[in-house]
């Protein structure tokens, strides 16, 4: 039985990322859940191979998984799953998706792992021992000013038109040195964390898309809020990840946004 809860995720994820190799390589078996928003076969074996193994290292933790395979119990202990962040991505075969796995307690997270299978790269954080790739320490980029910075974002594959991230999309496109949409919100925290890209902003992300994420930045030395400078509460309406020396500028641009737009996605 693994010694601790980093190297339970670490090695659950590794065998979910085993899942998701097979799986890519075979035409994928789409299904829906609503119009637009697609589930893969590798979803599903991705998540029951991830909740199997929690369940018996620990049978008292509750488990909150995407597709609804988790468990309930008194714990105090959460498990946060996503087997496949970036679902689209992988039904349309483009190599950019993820499995996240990260354990809260009373949602402060205490350990988290992010992992791409394709390019086989392991990001993992325990709360106050760093963050890592490949077991290699990582640190959030140097980048001072939102001007030469390399942001990142996602949008919803439903509600398209309630969600108005196209105005941020807009604005920050032309203050920064550009804007990244990859498709998987654990990634992207993934590479604010290892300096890849120097901030972060979505809107309606659940606690499985961000859990293992917002620790990795936190652990690099990054900086999480929410527009109004609040601290980010793990699955609020709005995440601000940057590597801090940009996050006031960067912060106060997205609030003159959601001031200039009324109808900004501000609330849930």
């Amino acid at each position: 039985m693994p010694k601790n809860y980093l190297e339970a995720a670490v090695e659950i994820a590794h065998e979910a990322g085993q899942i998701l190799r097979e799986e890519f390589d075979r035409p994928a078996h789409i299904t829906y859940k609503g119009e637009v928003d697609l589930v893969t076969q590798a979803d599903r074996r991705s998540e029951q191979a991830i909740v199997a193994r929690l369940t018996k290292y620990f049978p008292e933790h509750s488990i909150a998984a995407e597709e609804g395979s988790g468990q309930e119990s008194a714990s105090e202990f959460r498990w946060h799953v996503d087997p496949l962040d970036g679902t689209t991505n992988f039904a349309h075969g483009y190599p950019c998706f993820c499995v996240s796995i990260a354990l809260a307690r009373k949602d402060t997270v205490l350990a988290g792992v992010v992992f791409n299978p394709i390019y086989n790269e392991l990001y993992a954080a325990a709360r106050g021992e760093g963050a890592t790739l490949n077991g290699k320490k990582i640190c959030v980029s140097k980048i001072e000013t939102l001007g030469t910075s390399l942001l990142c974002t996602g949008f919803p594959v439903h509600k398209r038109l309630d969600n108005l991230n196209i105005h941020y999309y807009w604005d920050f496109t032309l203050r920064s040195h550009g804007v990244r949409r990859d498709g998987s919100a654990a990634l992207d925290l993934a590479c604010v964390a290892a300096g890849r890209f120097d901030g972060f902003w979505e809107f309606g992300l659940q606690k499985w898309d961000t859990a293992a994420g917002m620790l990795l930045v936190e652990e690099a030395g990054g900086k999480l809020s929410d527009f109004a400078g609040q601290p980010y509460s793990l699955g609020g309406p709005v995440i601000l990840a940057t590597n801090g020396l940009i996050h006031e500028e960067m912060r106060r641009t997205a609030l003159e946004i959601s001031k200039r737009d009324p109808y900004a996605p501000l609330r849930r």
